[in-house]
């Protein structure tokens, strides 16, 4: 078999991808490893929303001073272990979630400069946009959790209590899985707008299809708010859900501006 000059064979283009591979999975592990080594400044910033000195509680409670005039509201929450290795797998785990985010740029630089080669240049400048925002979206969503929905949940859920005879006892494995599964349910979730654009530049969504069904988009991220959140209380449902409609009316502005429409539709056929 002949191979066009400047063309690689199959063969060459796996070794291209194992090398890739290998490089991000070197980067990935050593990214892990630093994040294992800084254990205390790692979980400082892991477990803050528990404190009443975390940057969000301060905002809200300056921003509560102005019309009550008390600023203070001190609060703690204290976690508790319930497993002997518990601790250790949790650290683990954390770490390695650290680990591949901050290994993330990398590992898409890597992916893309795999791909690039086979795609034109108009081709290759809509595949850089549209990761890029998609990443973008990704990490502000994580943020937008972070900074605001998690800790609004954790301060609300934390120190609600039916009677003052009942305590609260939370356990880490508790606060960490709730944490890591509201961080990661929206940076998805704020993906609706890059993959509304996507689906507007191949002409399968308009904005007027968007607005029609405004009122079964509402019902669909209320149901899909309800199978992410990972507690079944209805203030974190609606916490979840408000960015996520932000994000679909956000998305009907943006496809107003970038719909195709597919060749027929204008026809009518």
């Amino acid at each position: 078999m002949t191979v066009e000059p400047g063309k690689q064979t199959f063969w060459e283009h796996l070794d291209d991808l194992r090398e890739v591979l290998i490089r991000t999975v070197v980067v990935t592990v050593l990214a892990t490893v630093v994040a294992f080594l800084f254990k205390e400044q790692l979980f400082s910033i892991v477990l803050a929303p528990r404190e009443s000195d975390f940057v969000t509680y301060r905002w809200l409670f300056r921003i509560s001073g102005m019309f009550t005039g008390d600023i203070s509201s001190y609060f703690h929450v204290q976690l508790v272990n319930t497993g002997l290795a518990e601790q250790f797998i949790i650290h683990m785990k954390t770490a390695m979630c650290t680990g591949v985010l901050c290994a993330s740029p990398y590992i898409l630089y890597q992916l893309f400069r795999f791909v690039s080669p086979a795609l034109y240049a108009e081709e290759r400048r809509s595949a850089v946009r549209m990761v890029g925002s998609a990443y973008l979206m990704f990490m502000l969503g994580v943020l937008v959790s972070y900074y605001l929905i998690f800790p609004l949940t954790f301060r609300f859920l934390g120190t609600y209590q039916v009677s003052e005879d009942v305590a609260n006892m939370i356990t880490l494995q508790s606060y960490m899985s709730t944490l890591i599964m509201m961080c990661l349910s929206l940076g998805i979730v704020f993906e609706i707008p890059v993959l509304s654009w996507l689906f507007a530049r191949m002409g399968f969504l308009s904005a007027d299809f968007m607005r029609r069904y405004r009122r079964h988009a509402v019902v669909v991220i209320l149901v899909v708010a309800a199978v992410i959140t990972p507690t079944s209380d209805v203030f974190t449902l609606l916490l979840v859900s408000l960015p996520m409609w932000l994000l679909y009316e956000m998305s009907i502005l943006l496809v107003s501006r970038t719909y195709v429409p597919r060749t027929g539709d204008e026809t009518g056929h």
